[in-house]
C-alpha cells in the first residue's frame, strides 16, 4: 500500500506558468443556469466549480471537508456520497438550495495505489472504489434526474472518467475498472436521455496536476527511483494537465456550444492517452 505524503509545491508552480489563460469566460453564458458539482472542494472539481461560476452560473458542490482551493462564492455542503444516505442527503440538500438544477458534473472521486499489484488490492477497497468512483455518479444522476427532466431540454451531466480506465496499471487496477464503468454507464445514459434533450457526455482526463494525483505520482516515482518530472515527461504537447484544462471541457460540454454533442468521452489529455 503507498502512503500518500504531501506533494511539492514546486511543479504547481512550474504548472502555472505553462498554463495560457483563456479570454476570460462570457460572464452570462451560464446565466440562470444551476449547477451540481460533486468533489469540488480543491483540484479539478475546484476549477470546474470557478469555470461554472465564471459562467454566470450558481454552484453547490461537496466534498468531506472544504479546502483553501473551495470557491467562495459555490455553497457548499459538506458530506460523503460514497454511501447512498450520503447522496440522498446531498442531493437533497442541493435542490432545497437551487431550486432545481440544468447541470450535474459528477467529479467525486479518490485511489490508494498499491505497488503490491492487484492481488494485493483488499476487498474492501474494491468496494470503496466502486461506490466512490463509479456508483455516486449513477446515484447523483438518479436523485437529480427528475429535477433535470422538469427544467426541459438543454440539461447537461459531464462525467468525470480518468486515464486509469484507459491504460489500467496494476497498483491502481480497483480505481481504473471503477472509472471504466463509469465511461460504460455514461454512453448508455447519453442514448436513454437523449430524447428528452439532455446530454451525458464523459471526460477522461490524462495526467493533471492536483495534489492527491501529485502524491500518488510522487510516491510512483520514489518506487521507480525517479524524478517525479520523468512520471509525466512522455506528454506530446510537452506539460501535464492543469485543473483548469479540464474546468474548459466541462465548460464547454454543459453549454449550448454542444448541442449537438452527447454520449461522447472525451480524453483530455496532452495527447498522451490511447485512442478510444
Amino acid at each position: 500500500m503507498v502512503t500518500i505524503r504531501p506533494p511539492s509545491t514546486s511543479a504547481l508552480a512550474t504548472l502555472n506558468l505553462m498554463f495560457r489563460t483563456p479570454a476570460p469566460p462570457d460572464p452570462t453564458e451560464f446565466a440562470g443556469k444551476r449547477a451540481v458539482v460533486t468533489g469540488g472542494s480543491r483540484g479539478i472539481g475546484a476549477a470546474i466549480a470557478q469555470r461554472l461560476l465564471d459562467g454566470g452560473a450558481t454552484v453547490v458542490t461537496t466534498a468531506r471537508n472544504a479546502s483553501d482551493e473551495t470557491p467562495k462564492a459555490a455553497t457548499f455542503i459538506q458530506g460523503d456520497i460514497g454511501t447512498l444516505a450520503g447522496v440522498q442527503a446531498f442531493t437533497a440538500a442541493a435542490l432545497n438550495e437551487l431550486g432545481g438544477v440544468d447541470i450535474v458534473v459528477n467529479n467525486a472521486a479518490a485511489a490508494r495505489a498499491h505497488l503490491g499489484g492487484v492481488s494485493s488490492i483488499p476487498d474492501e477497497e474494491w468496494l470503496d472504489a466502486l461506490y466512490l468512483n463509479y456508483l455516486s455518479a449513477v446515484r447523483v444522476n438518479n436523485a437529480l434526474l427528475p429535477a433535470l427532466r422538469e427544467a426541459g431540454a438543454g440539461g447537461a451531466i459531464v462525467n468525470i472518467s480518468s486515464g486509469a480506465a484507459l491504460t489500467p496499471a496494476p497498483p491502481l487496477a480497483h480505481y481504473g475498472a471503477a472509472k471504466a464503468a463509469l465511461n460504460t454507464y455514461g454512453k448508455a445514459l447519453a442514448t436513454e436521455l437523449a430524447p428528452a434533450g439532455i446530454r451525458v457526455n464523459t471526460i477522461i482526463p490524462g495526467n493533471v496536476l492536483t495534489p492527491g494525483a501529485d502524491a500518488i505520482r510522487q510516491n510512483f516515482a520514489d518506487a521507480m527511483n525517479v524524478e517525479l518530472a520523468a512520471t509525466t515527461a512522455s506528454i506530446p504537447l510537452g506539460r501535464p494537465g492543469d485543473p483548469r484544462d479540464i474546468a474548459e471541457a466541462v465548460a464547454y460540454l454543459a453549454s449550448d456550444r454542444a448541442q449537438w454533442v452527447t454520449g461522447v468521452s472525451l480524453p483530455v489529455d496532452g495527447g498522451e492517452l490511447p485512442v478510444i
